[in-house]
């Protein structure tokens, strides 16, 4: 019964830790003292169990905790009151692993084009895929869509939107959408590449449907969105609705949640095809270890769940192309923005350095 199994991180002191460890399992499951629940198969059923506790360093420990399936109701919000509702709110615990029993894992989808289907829509097979942002903000929408084809000339696979641009007066959403995605089609015909658009998806479920509406129409095939933004029940429902490829973007992901298990693993099994994430050595980076655990949270065997595109980024160079690939493999795609639009009136030339780079260290790292 109790088969999906969370684990912690949980400061606390040594002789505090065995009741810190009780105390979260009661609150993580029936949120009442067990001596005042009158029915013993609740006990017996409902009461989440300590598994294990150890010590990882002086203060800090790792609590195991066994929970009952059944209390997920076998769906998006149910699973994440469990595993890290009232918690959230205690600054000394953070989730830090999950293992989720079949029974519980085949109630999602995960990704519905996965790594072979982002490969699939861009034509890209033998290395890493490219990805480049449209900013600053404050462009008009044909700004932007000048900007999106000089990025489909020079062969980036995948433009996306800024991350913050969602709807600005400047840019609203139904003007820019269409604009950048013609621009796109028009690069491509005349280079014969395979350049995809990603505009940025956001707002309530009215506003969402309107929104998919007029990418669907546009021609769109991939589009960004911020699991957090949106609310994780909310991103997998639509991800369900989508024919289109999606980049998850970590912004409000911030929690007390380990990065790998959030961006690697949880925005996987929600559907997410690629997950963006902070590079090591960047504006706001993970360190490298963390990253590297991130992209083999997103990539390695899980049942039947697709594996996602691991993309670091967060002011990434392009020198530092040839280091990424050797570190992350082919199946990665590497985010690159305000260091190609540095480049200004060359930025052809330099978006051009970039794909043939990435190509490069990808055909040394294949031999």
């Amino acid at each position: 019964m109790h088969t999906l199994e969370a684990t912690y991180h949980i400061a606390s002191s040594p002789e505090q830790i065995e009741a810190r460890a009780e105390a979260l399992a009661i609150e993580q499951s029936i949120e009442m003292p067990p001596s005042a629940v009158r029915q013993p198969k609740i006990l017996r059923e409902v009461l989440a169990q300590v598994a294990s506790i150890q010590e990882v360093e002086t203060g800090l420990f790792r609590v195991t905790l066994r929970f009952a399936s059944p209390t997920t109701a076998f769906e998006t919000a149910g699973l994440l009151n469990v595993l890290f509702g009232n918690c959230a709110l205690q600054a000394e615990v953070e989730l830090v692993e999950l293992k989720l029993p079949p029974e519980l894992l085949s109630a999602f989808a995960g990704p519905r084009f996965g790594i072979s289907g982002l490969r699939r829509l861009t034509g890209v097979q033998s290395r890493p895929l490219t990805c480049t942002a449209l900013k600053p903000q404050g462009l008009s929408p044909a700004q932007l869509a000048e900007l999106a084809q000089t990025f489909a000339k020079g062969g980036i696979d995948i433009v996306k939107d800024d991350h913050g641009l969602t709807n600005q007066a400047y840019a609203p959403f139904a003007e820019r959408v269409p604009l950048v995605q013609k621009a796109i089609a028009e690069a491509n015909a005349r280079t014969g590449g395979h350049t995809l658009y990603a505009p940025m998806l956001t707002g309530g479920p009215k506003t969402l449907l309107e929104r998919l509406s007029i990418a669907k129409q546009a021609g769109v095939r991939v589009v960004l969105v911020a699991p957090m933004l949106l609310g994780l029940p909310a991103f997998e429902e639509l991800v369900a609705e989508l024919e289109m490829a999606v980049l998850a973007h970590p912004a409000f992901a911030g929690q007390r949640i380990a990065p790998p298990l959030m961006l690697g693993r949880l925005f996987r099994l929600l559907g997410a095809d690629a997950t963006i994430f902070p590079n090591h050595g960047g504006r706001f980076a993970y360190s490298r270890e963390t990253c590297l655990e991130l992209a083999e949270a997103a990539r390695a065997p899980w049942a039947h769940i697709r594996p996602a595109l691991p993309v670091p980024a967060g002011g990434m160079t392009v020198e530092r192309v040839e280091e990424m690939v050797s570190l992350y493999g082919r199946d990665t795609m590497l985010l690159i923005g305000g260091n190609l639009l540095a480049a200004g009136d060359r930025l052809l030339e330099r978006t051009q350095a970039f794909v043939q780079k990435v190509a490069a260290s990808a055909g040394r790292t294949n031999g």
